[in-house]
């Protein structure tokens, strides 16, 4: 009876070994992967000193007006993410793609990533550029951000502009996210393996093949990087920080809305409740995924100028 007993131990060890053996060879592969593709990243924008570091940032269009764009969290490449409503603004303002640490081509953080240090690098960049009278225009949590930043240099804005921007107090803000599990899985390349075989996320969008590469060679280095995990564990503790906050009475706000967001409960409504909270405020909702600057780039320019051009903004 040893035999076959001892048979079945050998096999049950074996088939455990495999998958320890596959994740060793994974972990391998994307550590030399992940060197060899740092010199396929190619530069783009300018980058400004902000606390001893440094912030890319890239600026398109040369309008008597500034628009500075803000990334939503996750976002690898903020600047070349933003290029199809970059394409659709630098006509009519001069727009500036701010890349916060820990993104696109900007240096890692030392600070905690907290809204109000990202603010106050964010305005270092700016001031650094010679900026100070702009409209903010942010995506995601950005909107969280912007509550902050605008608490502190109100005087600076012309106006805020949300695409599918964060707000206050909306389902699931408090909840952490698990960026241990997200770590490990980057590390043991089963993040590198799953993008391989998963459809392209920019395939259909407008972006040609180069900016497609790029934007996966910095999703690659950036997503699980500590600056990023960092901003991703502050997220509870960021939405707590404007919990009952607005945006300055005075200041317009423009929110651009996904119309049929069935993941967030309220999600328009949300909207509509902050855009009621100023003296001038609209919602425009648009059909899109949460990307709205994607797919609908052309409408958010249009709306955009319609709104800072109404009388009640001059």
């Amino acid at each position: 009876m040893r035999k076959p007993v001892r048979a079945v131990l050998t096999t049950l060890g074996v088939l455990a070994a495999i998958p320890v053996l596959l994740l060793a060879t994974t972990s391998v592969v994307n550590v030399v992967a992940t060197h060899r593709e740092a010199a396929a990243i190619t530069p783009y924008g300018q980058l400004v000193p902000v606390a001893g570091k440094r912030m890319n940032v890239v600026v398109s269009g040369a309008g008597a007006e500034t628009i500075v764009l803000l990334p939503g969290l996750g976002t690898a490449a903020p600047a070349l993410d933003f290029q199809p409503l970059i394409a659709q603004l630098r006509d009519s303002y001069r727009v500036v793609a701010v890349e916060p640490f820990g993104t696109g081509l900007s240096d890692p953080a030392d600070t905690e990533r907290t809204a109000a240090n990202i603010s106050r690098e964010v305005h270092e960049a700016l001031q650094h550029l010679g900026i100070d009278r702009y409209v903010l225009m942010g995506h995601s949590i950005a909107g969280v951000y912007a509550l902050t930043y605008s608490a502190t240099y109100a005087d600076e804005l012309v106006a805020f502009v949300g695409i599918d921007s964060s707000v206050p107090g909306q389902p699931g803000s408090d909840e952490p996210i698990p960026t241990g599990l997200i770590v490990a899985l980057s590390r043991l390349g089963v993040t590198r393996v799953l993008g391989a075989i998963a459809a392209d996320p920019y395939a259909g969008l407008p972006y040609d093949e180069r900016t497609r590469e790029q934007l996966r060679l910095l999703g690659r280095r950036n997503a699980a990087a500590p600056t990023m995990v960092d901003e991703m564990e502050h997220v509870p503790s960021n939405f707590a920080a404007v919990e009952g906050t607005t945006f300055p009475k005075g200041l317009p706000v423009l929110l651009f809305v996904r119309s049929d967001d069935h993941d967030v409960p309220g999600w328009v409504a949300l909207h509509e409740r902050q855009a009621a909270s100023v003296d001038t405020g609209r919602v425009v909702t648009l059909e899109g995924d949460h990307y709205l600057h994607h797919t609908r780039s052309a409408e958010i320019a249009r709306e955009t100028r319609a709104f800072l051009t109404a009388p009640s903004l001059r």
